[in-house]
């Protein structure tokens, strides 16, 4: 599964990123891809994503990105999950979102 995480700049997701990848290993998940990027590049970079999740800076977005990514999966991480860190709540989060 691959799950793209959007910010402002793809830089404040990369801590998020690693928990994410870290948590998906410590559970055998080597299926699961997560990567970060701007939400100026998704348009051209995330069309093969199965879920994309916003950074809480970037909600204001949501509406436009669903609009974008009918066929995908698309909402913004919890607040306190993100400024946390909290890769395993965000992958759980992830995998509801893709009926998994």
């Amino acid at each position: 599964m691959k799950i793209v995480l959007c910010c402002s700049d793809g830089m404040s997701t990369s801590i998020l990123v690693k928990k994410m990848q870290a948590a998906a290993a410590k559970r055998g998940l080597e299926d699961v891809d997560v990567s970060a990027m701007p939400v100026s590049t998704l348009e051209a970079n995330a069309q093969d994503a199965d879920v994309i999740l916003l950074g809480p800076q970037v909600r204001y977005m949501l509406k436009d990105v669903k609009k974008e990514f009918e066929t995908k999966p698309v909402e913004v991480i919890a607040p306190q999950d993100y400024g946390m860190a909290r890769g395993d709540k965000v992958l759980d989060f992830a995998f509801k979102l893709a009926g998994k």
